[in-house]
């Protein structure tokens, strides 16, 4: 399951990602906007946040013009790690290395066809755990302590 809101200005970058999932067999959750009417990200990226980390099998992706805001609403939430990647590269590490369970994607600074690279990339690479895996729990222990 995936999870996705976008603010007013991630519409287009929305349903494109959207319609990617589907096609690859992934069963998505639209949870707004889906207005050019302007919004406060904050809502969208907790929302999504939050149905994630009641989902531990869950992926939430969070869209906003630089996907600044949204990514740092998302971080918000306990169990969240979202990721704001630029590239297919980030998109394939922040789940390899970080276990990031949220991606943040901008849709000013990254056109469609790289956005649904960063998708797959995202969508496909597994947790490598190993030396990884302490250095996360390390950041769940923090959460844990100071969340």
């Amino acid at each position: 399951m995936v999870y996705i809101a976008c603010d007013h200005g991630g519409l287009d970058l929305k349903s494109a990602v959207i319609e990617k999932l589907k096609i690859d067999g992934i069963e998505v959750t639209d949870l707004g906007t889906n207005s050019e009417q302007s919004v406060d990200y904050p809502d969208y990226g907790f929302a999504v946040g939050e149905k994630v980390a009641a989902d531990k099998n869950a992926k939430g992706i969070v869209i906003c013009k630089t996907g600044v805001g949204m990514s740092i609403c998302a971080n918000k939430v306990r169990g969240v790690r979202c990721a704001l990647c630029v590239s297919a590269d980030m998109g394939r590490l922040c789940r390899e290395h970080n276990n990031a369970n949220v991606l943040a994607l901008g849709a000013s600074n990254t056109d469609i066809p790289t956005a649904l690279d960063i998708v797959d990339a995202f969508m496909t690479t597994e947790f490598a755990g190993g030396r990884h895996a302490n250095r996360v729990n390390k950041i769940i222990s923090y959460e844990e302590r100071n969340g």
